[in-house]
């Protein structure tokens, strides 16, 4: 696959030589420089565009306050090196005290007497110089010039940041991190439980942490074996996070992931009704799942990885628990990351934003200068972005449309991320195309070979943008389907993600099923494992398995059908598409780091929280079943819009994404809210009995919700945050 040097036409060169002779050639340059790079906090009550004076090494700067900073936040800061840069033995070298001020010798705090200049009268100010900081003294009224007053200046400013130490971490973007201490651990003592074999896994609750024990060669059941665990798990942090608390909570049969007690790394389990690990192998549409694993490999080029994608049982898949910082420390380990996972968004977001800010590249060994064209965006963007190695990916972007005034203090960056990733998703591009169960978010295109030369460099391309658009605090103008997001997470995919992505297929399949159920021969049906695909209004046969041809689908092996047919659709139709945009991602995001989040949560970092107007989404909701004839007066209506206003931006966004699939809200507001079929289909609301259902339901395909006949809305409280909840979390709470 090239991914370099795109060949571009004469009339391109011109253009591009036009670019140059108005402030620089199309591409990524490296820009380093006799600089240095500090972090330094904001003062309290400091506002927006006020001033504040910081050390920089040994010199005394002052900083503006961004427009979207506030007390608290870290800034960086670039000044030109020091020409002077010794310091004395006591510290860094300040500038002297201004010639008229005299120390009071004993005095305790510091005192000083300053000389009043002349010109100056009483009520007016002076500068001076005492001790580095540069204060205003104010005259007072019986004084005149000649006098001197007495001062006690206010102690150095409390948001000095010092030069680094030589040892620190090359992360640059935040605040060291802390020497990570000799992990103390706990012993356990446990018995082997009955049936496990030797070499065979079992789970365990070990300090209320789920984790993961292979039975040694030499034990067996009945027999006592130990084993050891870091301090930190056994003494879980609070949990803030609503979704932790209530899976915790409702705790069942279902795919978990946990903590192997042998190297700490995360994976997947299921537990079956009797709470043991399932070890069942054989394809089950209701109980297995599968994981993307993706092995990477050195590419040709350097800057460039190459991958192997595929689908394996999710119990065989193993994710990474640690990080490592440029200077081979562990940045992130098991604890950090358990303790993430149960804050709430908000403080999972602050803390993936100070951990990649730790791993971002310091300014002063070079950041990378973007210059683009807006008339040639997304060909410069790619040509650009894609010369990049993934330490450039780190380090700090800063954006030049070629031709145009500005400088880049985040708006031309911002603007740069919304336009490339708005072209890049748009259906006539031919790399992307709306979900047929919801028009808002957008699936891989599985013929975009056919629309798009070097369409898999555009998929690489874009999955370097979203992790660096994630690595940078920046938002993705674009709503994916659910399976990619799982994909991204190393999340389970189960046969139920299939009505998602193609409902009548999946229909079809449920129909086999009961037909196999009921003892009917599948094979007067005369299917096979292949299944048919429309290329460019051409239909074109796709084997399933190798052979597949030729493989009649039987009673006997339709679970390995089911299976063949979830694979192809939800990875192997678009498996060279999907790897591209899975390795880019990674080249910029670790992937232990994502972790910490669900498959809504990522959603919403990317995108960011919808701005939801809760009087057009009453406005345009309509109401069926139970509720049709007095629609939104009905009490149960009625408590429903008084929970929904309760919620924060967060819960409203996962209810929006409960129901229709995504936290994208149309910018024509809720009224051209489409289905499956491209038309309007509003949000609805369906009343049923509880009889019929005991916890609210969904139909994405719809925008419906079947709320039941709740008997008091603290009820419908309850089991409508549990519904919306649980299902961010795979468990099923029918």
């Amino acid at each position: 696959m090239k991914l370099f040097g795109r060949k571009k036409s004469n009339a391109s060169d011109e253009k591009a030589k036009a670019g140059k002779n108005k402030g620089g050639a199309p591409g990524a340059s490296s820009v380093g420089g006799n600089t240095t790079v500090f972090r330094v906090t904001v003062p309290d009550n400091v506002k927006p565009g006020e001033e504040f004076q910081v050390y920089a090494g040994s010199r005394i700067v002052r900083v503006k306050c961004p427009p979207d900073s506030k007390p608290g936040q870290s800034l960086q800061i670039t000044v030109p090196v020091d020409p002077n840069p010794g310091q004395s033995v006591g510290g860094p070298r300040l500038p002297p005290d201004s010639p008229n001020v005299r120390r009071i010798e004993g005095s305790s705090p510091a005192a000083y007497m300053v000389a009043i200049p002349d010109g100056t009268r009483s009520g007016t100010q002076f500068p001076v110089t005492i001790q580095g900081q540069q204060l205003m003294v104010t005259c007072p009224p019986n004084a005149r010039p000649g006098m001197s007053v007495r001062i006690v200046p206010p102690p150095p400013p409390s948001d000095v940041t010092r030069p680094p130490a030589p040892d620190a971490p090359m992360g640059g973007g935040g605040p060291p991190p802390k020497p990570k201490e000799k992990e103390k651990t706990q012993l356990f003592e446990v018995e082997v439980p009955k049936g496990v074999k030797p070499g065979a896994p079992f789970a365990l609750l070990a300090g209320g942490v789920r984790v993961l024990v292979t039975c040694p060669p030499n034990a067996g059941p009945g027999q006592r074996i130990r084993f050891k665990l870091p301090l930190a798990l056994t003494q879980k942090p609070k949990i803030t996070n609503e979704s932790a608390q209530i899976k915790l909570k409702y705790d069942k049969d279902g795919w978990t992931r946990t903590v192997r007690a042998t190297d700490l790394k995360f994976q997947w389990i299921r537990m079956d009704d009797n709470g043991d690990v399932d070890l069942n192998k054989r394809f089950h549409m209701e109980k297995s799942a599968y994981v993307r694993k993706l092995e990477f490999r050195s590419g040709d080029d350097p800057r460039i990885r190459t991958g192997i994608l595929s689908l394996v049982p999710a119990s065989e898949a193993v994710a990474d628990s640690k990080i490592k910082s440029t200077d081979g420390r562990d940045l992130v380990t098991y604890s950090d990351l358990a303790q993430a996972q149960v804050k709430n968004f908000d403080e999972k977001a602050q803390w993936f934003q100070d951990t990649c800010a730790q791993l971002c590249v310091e300014w002063n060994e070079g950041h990378m200068r973007m210059n683009v064209r807006r008339q040639y965006l997304l060909g410069d963007s790619v040509d650009a972005v894609m010369s990049l190695s993934r330490k450039d990916l780190r380090k700090l972007w800063r954006f030049e449309f070629i031709g145009e005034m500005g400088i880049d203090a985040g708006g031309l960056a911002r603007e740069w991320f919304e336009l490339v990733t708005k072209e890049v998703f748009d259906p006539d591009m031919g790399l992307w195309m709306s979900s047929t169960t919801n028009q808002m978010s957008m699936t891989i295109n599985p013929a975009s070979e056919f629309c798009c030369e070097d369409h898999l460099v555009y998929y690489r391309f874009l999955g370097r943008v979203i992790g660096k658009a994630m690595f940078d605090r920046q938002l993705v103008n674009g709503h994916m389907v659910k399976h990619i997001y799982k994909h991204m997470l190393g999340w389970p995919i189960q046969f139920k993600d299939l009505e998602s992505v193609d409902e009548d297929y999946y229909r079809n399949l449920k129909q086999l099923q009961g037909m196999a159920e009921s003892g009917e021969d599948l094979e007067m049906l005369c299917l096979d494992f292949t299944t048919t695909t429309e290329v460019m209004g051409a239909k074109e046969e796709v084997e399933l398995v190798k052979g597949g041809s030729n493989l009649e689908v039987t009673n006997d092996n339709f679970p390995e059908y089911v299976e063949a047919c979830l694979k192809y659709k939800l990875m192997d139709c678009v498996k060279p598409q999907l790897n591209e945009l899975l390795l880019g991602f990674f080249d910029v995001i670790p992937e232990p780091l994502l972790t910490i989040f669900d498959f809504q949560e990522l959603e919403l970092l990317m995108c960011g929280l919808p701005e939801i107007d809760m009087d057009d989404w009453k406005e345009h909701t309509e109401y069926s079943g139970e509720y049709d004839e007095i629609g939104g007066d009905h009490p149960t209506c009625q408590w429903f819009w008084e929970v929904v206003s309760e919620f924060d931006q967060e819960m409203k966004a996962r209810l929006l994404q409960f129901v229709t699939g995504t936290s994208g809200v149309p910018s024509r507001g809720f009224g051209v809210l489409q289905g499956n079929d491209g038309n309007v289909r509003k949000f609805t609301i369906h009343g049923v009995p509880v009889e019929v259902c005991l916890y609210p339901r969904a139909h994405t395909c719809f925008n419906r919700i079947d709320l039941p006949l709740f008997e008091t809305k603290a009820e419908l409280h309850e089991k409508l945050k549990l519904a919306v909840t649980m299902s961010s979390t795979g468990f099923d709470i029918e």
